[in-house]
């Protein structure tokens, strides 16, 4: 290349460089940031540290002005928006808006729900802002009426609504009447007693086996319904057959030709329809394959103990944990929209579903095979938790918006997986084919995944597998078609593959206007495994502590000895393996669900000696329990290390890894967690007594039974 071209280019990258630096901050200085008045404050103690200010409630009036106008706010600027991390969440949050004319009137929040990790909070203020936004103008932000309340809150701003939240706030009145009508619907169907029914359907090979019973065989068919449909507001059904028999036995191919692809009806479920003179009604529930005939036949590989970690992975270090601490089980979070792509390029791994090629991130899969070799090769029992990103964290915009639920709102970290289109069906197929494929050989050439844990937190849902604000009946119903689509691939190769649903510790209590209790979550699945058939799920969940930051998790108030409890955490896991043990909570009424908790783990407020203790002492305090509870199978420990990302928490085993004393060092609870189920147990536990107020460790222990009451 000559000398003056490459002025040119280099003049021409330059000006570009400083047209994209102009645009950003022209786009930032768009809104109006927003800064606290620490000195302008009530019943409320604040850090401001590097923006993210640190909060902490003292009395049932804390509330803090921000600071001053500099410069009139531009009228667009009118949705109200912070990121925010609150594990106690606020009883409500309420804006003031004060004026030099002294003018002040407010607008309440109802609730601002627990958020374990960075949420995006947003309101449209347009209303409440038209006499608002002069130089010296303020706002004045109450945070509920509760003491001892810790919130963070940062990047602090009123900015033009976003086009996707405008897009969300013309069409809410429209779901909101479309999501009420399919409730009604969904909660006909799953409590109806239909005259006819399917009794088992099987997957082998390149066929389908539908049997049943109709007590009427005129005008009966027999129909299919994919993932991509909602079969209670079907009228049209596709691959219609008619049944000549009271008893019937029906064979079709598996695959057939469907909107451009090669649709595999595994995925699809079956109902009896019948046929009159306005359409068609059903006449049984819909049922969805009971038995696979899967690729591999390898035994089922068991847990070799409780002890396990969250999060794991090769790139964190600290290999040595697995064999020191004993691990015989993992979490692995899968981001698979980070690494898959529509289009095929250098190091990209091809894989065809459906007729249609995407394509993976060779780099980013090898670290996978990396993860999941390390764990096989030790025979732990290894779960992916799979996420699904939002659109503009996706690889590829292709696929992000494919994947993407059409309804989530922007508040949501991660989206509920979009089933609503057969493309977007076949992307999300593909991407779970892709994973089950290359982790369920017989071989264990790149690893082994046994089991799925469907998305994160489904009932805080609207931070974590967001899809709208939706009933809990329609968000179950898109949950439930999830779990069957990644049950359905995984048991294509693994025939001991189980899916699990990943749950807070909220029981019965609702957190936030739009999460959803966990029981009320469980009963509709199992109305849902009644109605269409049962398959091996089982149960992740998160038994924190009441309030994540403190340890002394035999403390916590909001729990009692019922199947009706607001909680459940380390203090009332006799209610979680009771439950699991219930007949109708059993696999086929007679086998035992797997029962993991795969989220848990005890706070160090700091790294004092006193709250070290009571960090171990929590966790020696829920093990004690485990040792009696033979309902709950594995113990997954989060997070290995303390994570700078968690608002403050430091739930790890080890230290921070940036830790100015001790890098990554062992805490007091990791040697408690190594002493656990070892001859040493009790030589390093007992000393804990003490600090949780006990003289035998019998005493921790629930021994009535668990009722309703």
């Amino acid at each position: 290349m000559c000398h003056s071209n490459y002025e040119k280019i280099m003049k021409l990258c330059f000006t570009l460089i400083l047209v994209s630096i102009s645009f950003i901050g022209f786009a930032q200085e768009q809104n109006t940031k927003l800064g606290l008045d620490i000195e302008k404050l009530h019943e409320l103690s604040i850090q401001n540290i590097n923006g993210d200010y640190q909060i902490q409630t003292l009395g049932n009036d804390p509330y803090i002005f921000t600071l001053p106008l500099l410069s009139e706010r531009k009228k667009e600027n009118v949705a109200l928006s912070f990121e925010y991390f609150c594990p106690k969440g606020l009883n409500f949050f309420q804006v003031f808006f004060s004026t030099d004319a002294k003018e002040v009137k407010s607008k309440t929040i109802k609730s601002i729900g627990v958020a374990e990790g960075w949420v995006t909070f947003s309101i449209d203020l347009s209303d409440d802002l038209k006499n608002w936004g002069k130089i010296n103008d303020r706002l004045r932000f109450d945070f509920g009426s509760r003491p001892n309340v810790e919130i963070q809150i940062r990047n602090i701003i009123l900015r033009k609504p976003t086009l996707k939240e405008q897009r969300i706030a013309a069409k809410r009145e429209e779901n909101l009447r479309a999501d009420s009508l399919l409730e009604n619907h969904l909660k006909s169907y799953l409590a109806k007693n239909f005259s006819a029914t399917i009794s088992n359907v099987r997957v082998s090979g390149t066929n389908i086996t539908i049997e049943g019973k109709t007590n009427s065989i005129n005008n009966v068919f027999l129909a299919e319904v994919s993932p991509s449909q909602d079969v209670t507001e079907l009228s049209n059904f596709s691959n219609l057959m008619p049944i000549g028999k009271q008893f019937f036995t029906v064979t079709t191919p598996r695959f057939k030709v469907q909107d451009g692809l090669n649709y595999d009806k595994s995925l699809s479920k079956w109902v009896l329809i019948k046929k009159t003179n306005t359409g068609y009604e059903l006449i049984s529930h819909a049922h969805y394959p009971d038995i696979f005939e899967s690729k591999y036949n390898y035994p089922k590989e068991t847990l070799k103990g409780r002890k396990g970690l969250g999060g794991f992975s090769v790139n964190r270090g600290h290999l040595s944990d697995l064999d020191s601490l004993a691990i015989t089980s993992a979490t692995v979070n899968i981001w698979f929209s980070r690494f898959m792509y529509s289009k095929p390029a250098t190091n990209r791994i091809e894989h065809i579903y459906g007729g249609k090629s995407y394509y993976f991130d060779k780099k980013q899969v090898e670290s996978f095979d990396q993860t999941f070799k390390e764990t096989a090769s030790r025979g732990i029992i290894t779960a992916a938790i799979l996420l699904v990103d939002k659109v503009e964290k996706s690889a590829d915009s292709v696929i992000g918006k494919l994947l993407q639920h059409p309804d989530m709102d922007p508040a949501g970290i991660y989206s509920m997986p979009n089933m609503t289109n057969p493309a977007s069906v076949n992307c999300y197929a593909a991407a779970l084919d892709f994973l089950a494929s290359r982790y369920s050989r017989a071989d264990k050439k790149y690893g082994r995944i046994n089991h799925w844990i469907m998305h994160n937190e489904v009932d805080a849902g609207w931070v974590w597998t967001n899809m709208g604000s939706k009933p809990a009946a329609v968000f179950m119903d898109a949950y439930v078609k999830s779990m069957r689509m990644c049950y359905a691939i995984a048991r294509n190769y693994n025939p001991n593959s189980e899916v699990f649903v990943s749950l807070t510790h909220y029981w019965t209590l609702k957190s936030s206007p739009q999460f959803y209790p966990s029981k009320t979550l469980m009963e509709i699945l199992l109305q849902y495994t009644k109605a269409e058939g049962d398959f091996e799920w089982a149960m992740a969940q998160h038994p924190y502590p009441q309030n994540l930051r403190e340890p002394k998790t035999w403390l916590d108030k909001q729990v009692d000895f019922t199947f009706n409890t607001p909680l459940i955490t380390f203090k009332n896991l006799e209610v979680l393996d009771a439950w699991i043990k219930l007949p109708e909570v059993l696999y086929k009424g007679k086998i035992k669900r797997s029962l993991w908790l795969s989220e848990n783990g005890t706070n160090s407020p700091t790294y004092s000696d006193q709250d070290l203790k009571e960090q171990a002492a929590g966790f020696a305090y829920a093990w004690k329990k485990l040792e009696v509870l033979d309902g709950i199978d594995g113990f997954q420990w989060h997070n290995w290390r303390d994570n700078r990302n968690e608002g403050g928490l430091r739930i790890g085993l080890r230290r921070f890894p940036d830790d100015e004393k001790e890098p990554g060092g062992v805490k007091p609870v990791w040697k408690v967690f190594e002493a656990a189920d070892t001859k040493n147990e009790n030589q390093i536990f007992d000393p804990y007594k003490k600090t949780i107020g006990i003289s035998s460790w019998d005493e921790v222990n629930y021994k009535k039974p668990i009722t309703n009451q």
